[in-house]
């Protein structure tokens, strides 16, 4: 894959609106807010290290399984995909710079999923013998390049009983091909946006959008991947096939992740911002309705279906949804309309 350049950056960065935001920090206190561009830089930068190493260790766990199988390398392989998919989790809210190019973040995650394009392309690709080079799972789209195809292999039930089954030869091949790309994706992620960094540091425009960046992640936490699921929205009815990663059973560990990213790679710098600008309360709210949500957990560290179809267990889930709602209120309400950022149409609605 192509390395990003400054002149593509350039582009990005050009391509912003400006905001009330963006001009307060165009003033002498700009030194100030570019230090908080700073923080975030590198503070994605950390989670963007681990992701390329979690994905190095998923590659190089699934040659080893598909080279000596054994029921021990099937549960180990499992481990490493949850492992690089949650460190996908913690960086899943950076929408802009180096991830956008090439659809890069559908790669590592096509969903939703709504025609099941995933298991459809995985019999595609696994009905005949054809190799399965790294230029084939470049040209196959995305949703063949990343976690979901993996997840497929590896928990599919029905695709789980048939001949194709792990350790099947092609199925193996098509396993490592693809966590290959995955790994190959991680590793340049990470050197771009390193790449990335005078001209993000350097851009007072960067700092809204790394805000909108992280409520829209949030937004798309409460309304996609809770509410549908959930029955909130749409029809009303509860399916866990509404949640990602249903196949793994990870859809509320992913979630966990989620949150946690942002409050180590989001929050401390959006912290500093706000009690710089006068609002230690708010700062102070924010922290701590993080920690109310991940307070959740390890309870919730299990498969989301069973809590869908028991109404007493579904109340765990909806004292989740209510503490997700309640930090998407404080940070993409209350701040935003603190900080000056107005808000388009709902990042997560389709609209």
């Amino acid at each position: 894959m192509k390395r990003l350049t400054f002149s593509v950056s350039l582009c990005l960065a050009s391509s912003l609106v400006a905001s009330p935001l963006a001009a307060a920090v165009t003033s002498p206190a700009d030194d100030q807010a570019a230090d908080y561009r700073k923080q975030w830089h590198s503070d994605i930068y950390t989670g963007y290290q681990n992701l390329a190493t979690q994905s190095k260790t998923l590659t190089n766990q699934a040659e080893t399984y598909c080279q000596t199988p054994s029921p021990e390398g099937l549960r180990q392989t499992k481990q490493a995909w949850l492992d690089a998919f949650l460190a996908w989790q913690e960086v899943r809210f950076v929408d802009f710079g180096p991830v956008e190019l090439g659809n890069r973040a559908w790669q590592f995650q096509f969903w939703p999923d709504p025609k099941n394009l995933v298991a459809r392309k995985a019999s595609y690709l696994l009905k005949d013998d054809a190799p399965l080079t790294p230029e084939l799972i470049s040209q196959s789209g995305v949703a063949v390049q990343g976690f979901p195809m993996v997840e497929f292999i590896l928990y599919d039930q029905t695709f789980n009983t048939s001949d194709r089954a792990l350790p099947a030869d092609h199925t193996c091949k098509l396993l490592v091909a693809v966590t290959n790309h995955i790994a190959d994706n991680s590793e340049n992620l990470a050197r771009d946006w390193n790449d990335f960094q005078s001209n993000y540091s350097g851009n007072a425009q960067y700092t809204e959008t790394t805000i909108k960046a992280a409520m829209a992640g949030l937004e798309i936490l409460e309304e996609r991947r809770l509410a549908a699921p959930m029955g909130l929205r749409g029809n009303g009815k509860r399916s866990v096939y509404n949640a990602d990663a249903w196949r793994s059973g990870t859809s509320l560990i992913a979630a966990e992740a989620s949150v946690r990213g942002l409050k180590h790679y989001f929050l401390p710098a959006f912290s500093r911002l706000l009690n710089d600008r006068k609002l230690p309360e708010l700062a102070r709210n924010i922290e701590q309705q993080f920690d109310e949500v991940l307070a959740n957990f390890p309870e919730l560290d299990q498969p989301m279906a069973p809590l869908l179809v028991d109404d007493n267990a579904f109340r765990s889930l909806q004292s989740l949804y209510i503490d997700i709602t309640q930090l998407t209120a404080l940070v993409n309400d209350e701040a935003a309309v603190e900080l000056g950022i107005v808000r388009g149409f709902n990042s997560s609605d389709g609209d």
